[in-house]
């Protein structure tokens, strides 16, 4: 399996590709990607990066991994191809955002309109066995996307991170908070909505007010 990213993207992480654990991670999903069902598609699985690139992310989305059943996963972070169901998570994000600006939002399901807008909708793990969350967490992904968020910290400013839960928000100390902005709140997810967690946080409205106050055009969510 050969993976290949944007001229910036490589600059910033070629010191990822050459380490052990890289090594390994790509030994492993040529094995698993060879004998098992795992989502996304082999060439989604960087798309994260290929539509956001490094000079242009302005926003960072953190997910865990992958949706997990056919034809959910499409190589970004809460997003599903259109004419895919919802899942609970991003219905939830979808209601947040028609309350949060008042208005319907300009996407349905697939969020890659976000990511050519600057926002890197970045998943923990970049892969997943069929019915098995979490499955590839802890095979070497986690430690090359700790590795990107802490290079946007080091290589930039001002960009904003929305660490939704528990997970995510364990992240914080891999950002410098003196040079980014850092929303926390809830996870969308049912569990966490329902209990009052998600739904008012207005991340998406505050994003805006950030890049605008910086002189920047708003995301179009």
């Amino acid at each position: 399996m050969e993976f290949t990213l944007s001229e910036r993207w490589t600059k910033v992480l070629e010191k990822e590709f050459t380490k052990d654990y890289f090594t390994d991670l790509t030994s492993f999903l040529n094995d698993v990607y060879h004998n098992k069902t795992c989502y996304p598609a082999q060439e989604s699985i960087f798309r994260a990066f290929d539509l956001c690139d490094f000079n242009e992310t302005r926003v960072v989305i953190l997910g865990q991994d992958p949706y997990h059943g056919p034809g959910q996963a499409d190589g970004l972070a809460f997003s599903v191809p259109n004419g895919i169901k919802a899942p609970p998570s991003l219905r939830n994000i979808i209601k947040e955002i028609e309350e949060d600006i008042q208005a319907k939002p300009h996407i349905t399901t697939d969020l890659s309109a976000w990511a050519q807008q600057g926002v890197l909708l970045l998943n923990a793990s970049l892969s997943v066995e069929e019915k098995k969350p979490g499955s590839h967490l802890k095979m070497g992904w986690e430690q090359f996307t700790d590795a990107c968020i802490q290079a946007i910290s080091k290589e930039k400013s001002g960009v904003i991170f929305m660490l939704w839960g528990g997970f995510a928000q364990k992240k914080k100390k891999l950002i410098d908070v003196e040079k980014h902005h850092v929303l926390l709140s809830g996870h969308p997810s049912p569990l966490s909505a329902n209990r009052g967690y998600w739904f008012g946080n207005k991340h998406f409205s505050k994003a805006n007010e950030i890049l605008i106050r910086k002189g920047g055009n708003p995301i179009q969510w």
